[in-house]
C-alpha cells in the first residue's frame, strides 16, 4: 500500500472545507495512488473494523460546558466544530486530515503555556483551547487527535509524539520540547506529521527538525521505536490523565474497553 507523502493547505482547500466541505483532490498531493478515492476504500476496512470508537462526543454538554466558563460568546466555534466533524465524514481519510489540521490552525492562536494559563506547562481540553481562542502545541495536538477519532480514523493510526524540536533547523544545537500529531496509514508506514509550528502536513522524512523521544494515544505509550506498548498512558503520564477526566466532566466521553 502506497501512502500520502505531503499535504498542502491550499486556499481553495480551506474556503471550501469551511462553507461545504466538498472533496477537492487538487488539495492533496498524492504518490502511488490513482486518486483520493482510491485511498479511501484502502483504509476503509480498518475503519469499519474499528466498532467502537474510542468517545463520544456531546455537544451539547459542551455547550452547557462552554457557557459555565464564558458564557455563550463562543458558541459559535463550537458549532463550526460540530458541523465539521459531521460533514467531514463524507471526505476521504487524506482530506479528514486536512479538515481537522486547518480547523485548529484557523481557530487557534499559538501561546505559551504561561502566557495564557499562568503555568509552565498545562494540557487543555478541546473545549478550554476553542472558547480561549489560544494554545501550544499539546493542545494543536489534543485537539486534532479528538477530532480525527471522532471522525472514524482508527486509533491505533494516530500517536501523540513527544519530540525535541530543534530551533532553526535540523542542524541546530539548540532544541525545546515539543509534542505533534502522527498518522500512520499502515504500521509499517512512514507517519505523516500534524504540527502546531506549520499548516502543511508532512511526512516524517521532511522533518529532521524533530527528534522523537516518545509517543502515546489512548490505548499505549511507546519509547523510542518499541513495535509493542510499554506502559498504560493514563498510567505513566498524569496530565493525559487529568486532560482525559476533564474532558470527560466537559461533554467528551472516552469509552472503555
Amino acid at each position: 500500500m502506497q501512502q500520502v507523502h505531503k499535504m498542502q493547505v491550499s486556499g481553495s482547500f480551506c474556503a471550501n472545507i469551511c462553507l461545504r466541505l466538498s472533496v477537492l483532490g487538487s488539495a492533496l498531493r498524492i504518490s502511488g495512488i490513482a486518486s483520493v478515492a482510491t485511498l479511501s476504500v484502502l483504509t476503509s476496512a480498518a475503519i469499519i473494523a474499528n466498532k467502537q470508537a474510542p468517545l463520544d462526543i456531546s455537544f451539547d454538554t459542551l455547550m452547557q460546558s462552554a457557557a459555565s466558563l464564558t458564557g455563550d460568546a463562543h458558541t459559535p466555534v463550537l458549532r463550526e466544530w460540530e458541523i465539521l466533524l459531521d460533514k467531514a465524514h463524507e471526505l476521504s481519510v487524506g482530506e479528514r486530515l486536512q479538515a481537522a489540521n486547518h480547523f485548529f490552525h484557523r481557530n487557534v492562536t499559538y501561546v505559551e503555556d504561561i502566557d495564557n494559563w499562568d503555568k509552565s506547562d498545562y494540557w487543555a481540553t478541546p473545549l478550554e483551547t476553542l472558547t480561549r481562542g489560544k494554545g501550544d502545541c499539546e493542545d494543536y495536538a489534543i485537539g486534532k487527535y479528538v477530532s480525527l477519532l471522532h471522525l472514524g480514523i482508527p486509533n491505533a493510526r494516530l500517536r501523540l509524539i513527544y519530540v525535541r524540536a530543534k530551533i532553526g533547523g535540523a542542524s541546530s544545537p539548540i532544541s525545546r520540547p515539543h509534542m505533534v500529531l502522527a498518522y500512520y496509514e499502515t504500521p509499517q508506514s512512514e507517519p505523516l506529521i500534524l504540527d502546531s509550528l506549520t499548516r502543511d502536513i508532512h511526512p516524517a522524512s521532511e522533518r529532521p527538525d524533530l527528534l522523537p523521544v516518545f509517543s502515546f494515544n489512548s490505548d499505549g505509550l511507546w519509547v523510542g521505536n518499541q513495535r509493542s506498548s510499554a506502559a498504560s498512558p493514563t498510567q505513566r503520564l498524569s496530565r493525559w490523565r487529568d486532560v482525559i477526566e476533564r474532558m470527560n466532566t466537559e461533554g467528551i466521553t472516552w469509552n472503555k474497553d
